[in-house]
């Protein structure tokens, strides 16, 4: 599959078509290509505020996104561009850009919604458009108070009549950067000059009091500061004579204000130095076929009506890709098998340590590509499949699914390399004693062996044909046995030869005949003793195999609690910086009915002195 992709212009990702969401396939196909991890930026805004021509400056290009010189909204639903990041090796920049809040032309506030909670839940960084200074009205098209409190819900099963803790949502909300257009004052409170951050900032303060106003005043805002954690604002002059604009595309940057250029090269490196690869709780990295996954949950569950959850969205992935993982690992153990197995192996071990080798490998390889295994049920499958099913032993691990009970050809294959290793080790020693012995068979034809002195002849040439049988390489872990068995279908021609030498007495025939049995035995033992040293290598190797499997589970657990405690450490953060914002927002309250108070009482006073006031 390509890594990386070079898309000459944007498409469609989702199509918002009277009010109904449909996803674009061919989008989807690109994003199943692009192997490398994503950085996802933004932007949503009112129409006619300049986000397409920021998202084409980002690409290098001046066209691209349709930027529109009409009051009319061109980008309808959200279309993405995925180009290589210009600052990041083997990392793709993806751009979505979202149809613009408030057309009229639509006349559903519910659409803007979902396409501001999809903006939010696909990004990195989300960037928001408005014209002018921050106003209350700029403040209101963001709908936060409804979005994010109705439109997400960060875990599947939130307690009853309780609303989310903002702190949940802090694994997964992107950076939040306001890029304010087309400003002509200076940005000033209290006579004092503002940076573009001191000045979001300052807009951001709550005000004192509990009316419905002060309320609808402190939501948007209080919205803002808790779930967005990391917040930036961008400041543009005016880019050039509005006269332009309907051919803003062929401009070139010398006909544009130069501060405008300035703001929006300062606004670019920004972007692509300091907007975070997509990820998800857990440290989970976002590519292509994970953000391809995402758009279709968080759709799909638009669609049917339900919430977009981020909880379910993380374990629907999780599903796909962990069930994808153990068919990669599979894969590579079947890979690396046929590769470097030579059969027949010399023993028993030679295979064992070639199998270790494949298992611990196919096992890294399903480590690194699966994530959020609950209770190990992936991992524990990979072990059931590999390992039992090629020594022919029962399950280091039980499969948890019914789905799994039949064996699919990759079981089938590795249930049959043992037998194959035997077959092919039987095959090489039944052909070798067939050449080897040959010349003795074509002996005792021609009646060689049938004469005085006859038997020890051929007790002689059997041992001379048994050393030269020995001494051939690589006849598997068959040799002993195969040999034993050709050498008992030559007892009845033995017994005649010796029968028949007349140079043998009686007693003497009755002694070869008790050694003869007593090295049966021998060899009969020594066939069980070879049995039971297989047994105790396989149980052996069994063991090794658990071991290994508990070593890199434990190392992967670790990792992922490591994470875990990062990402809870974060979380108490902000509550205690919510439990801070609470109290300081209490005294305010507090502060603001005294204040109230001391005006009354001081209004008295005044009163019934006179108008003198004393306090």
């Amino acid at each position: 599959m390509a890594s990386e992709i070079h898309m000459e212009r944007p498409m469609c990702l989702i199509e918002n078509a009277q009010g109904q969401l449909e996803v674009n396939p061919e989008a989807l196909e690109i994003l199943f290509n692009i192997m490398q991890t994503v950085v996802v930026v933004a932007i949503a805004g009112q129409y006619r505020t300049g986000k397409s021509h920021l998202m084409n400056k980002l690409t290098g290009k001046k066209k691209g996104f349709s930027l529109g010189a009409t009051v009319q909204s061109h980008t309808k639903g959200i279309w993405m561009w995925c180009v290589p990041h210009p600052k990041k090796s083997k990392h793709t920049l993806v751009l979505l850009d979202t149809e613009s809040l408030g057309d009229v032309e639509k006349g559903n506030k519910d659409n803007d919604s979902w396409i501001l909670a999809l903006a939010i839940l696909l990004s990195s960084t989300f960037v928001y458009n408005s014209i002018g200074t921050i106003t209350q009205d700029a403040m209101d098209h963001l709908q936060y108070p409804f979005m994010l409190r109705d439109r997400i819900r960060a875990k599947s099963s939130p307690n009853e009549n309780e609303v989310e803790d903002s702190a949940d949502f802090i694994g997964f909300f992107p950076e939040f950067v306001w890029t304010l257009r087309d400003v002509t004052l200076k940005l000033k409170a209290d006579k004092q000059a503002l940076s573009a951050d001191e000045y979001l900032q300052n807009s951001l303060k709550l005000k004192p009091g509990a009316s419905k106003k002060d309320e609808n005043y402190n939501l948007p805002r209080l919205c803002i500061r808790k779930f967005f954690p990391n917040k930036k604002c961008f400041i543009f002059y005016p880019l050039t004579d509005w006269k332009k604009l309907a051919r803003l595309e062929t401009l070139h940057d010398d006909e544009l204000n130069s501060d405008f250029a300035k703001q929006v090269k300062e606004f670019c490196s920004h972007i692509f130095s300091h907007s975070k690869i997509k990820t998800l709780p857990g440290g989970i990295r976002v590519n292509g076929p994970r953000l391809q996954n995402l758009v279709l949950t968080y759709v799909n569950a638009i669609k049917s009506g339900d919430l977009p959850c981020l909880e379910n969205a993380v374990l629907a992935l999780a599903q796909i890709e962990n069930s994808a993982a153990v068919q990669k690992a599979l894969t590579h153990y079947d890979q690396q098998m046929d590769q470097k197995l030579q059969l027949p192996t010399e023993t028993l071990q030679e295979l064992l340590d070639l199998h270790m080798a494949s298992e611990r490998q196919a096992t890294e390889v399903f480590i690194g590509s699966s994530f959020k295994d609950i209770g190990q049920k992936f991992q524990r499958e990979l072990a059931a499949y590999v390992e039992p099913h090629l020594f022919h032993m029962q399950p280091l691990f039980q499969p948890e699914s019914a789905k799994y009970a039949s064996k699919s050809p990759a079981q089938k294959k590795r249930d049959d390399f043992c037998k194959q290793n035997e077959k092919a080790s039987s095959d090489r020693c039944s052909a070798l004693l067939q050449e080897i012995f040959k010349p003795l068979e074509e002996e005792v034809k021609e009646g060689i062996y049938s004469k005085p002195g006859g038997y020890q002849l051929f007790i002689q040439k059997i041992e001379d044909l048994k050393k030269k049988y020995s001494q051939e390489q690589r006849k598997g872990i068959q040799a002993e046995e195969i040999l034993q068995t050709y050498l008992k279908s030559k007892e009845a021609v033995r017994d005649a030869i010796l029968q028949t030498d007349l140079s043998v007495s009686e007693k003497e025939k009755e002694i070869e005949a008790e050694r003869v049995k007593a090295e049966a035995a021998e060899a009969a033992a020594k066939m069980v003793e070879e049995m039971q040293k297989k047994k105790e290598q396989m149980m052996e190797q069994k063991e090794k195999s658990y071991q290994e499997h508990i070593k890199q589970l434990t190392e992967k657990i670790q990792i992922e609690r490591q994470q875990l405690l990062m990402e809870q450490e974060l979380v108490l953060a902000l509550k205690l910086q919510k439990q801070a914002l609470q109290i300081k927002q209490g005294y305010q309250t507090e502060n603001a009915r005294i204040r109230d108070e001391i005006q009354n009482l001081n209004k008295k006073i005044g009163e019934s002195r006179g108008g003198c006031n004393i306090i």
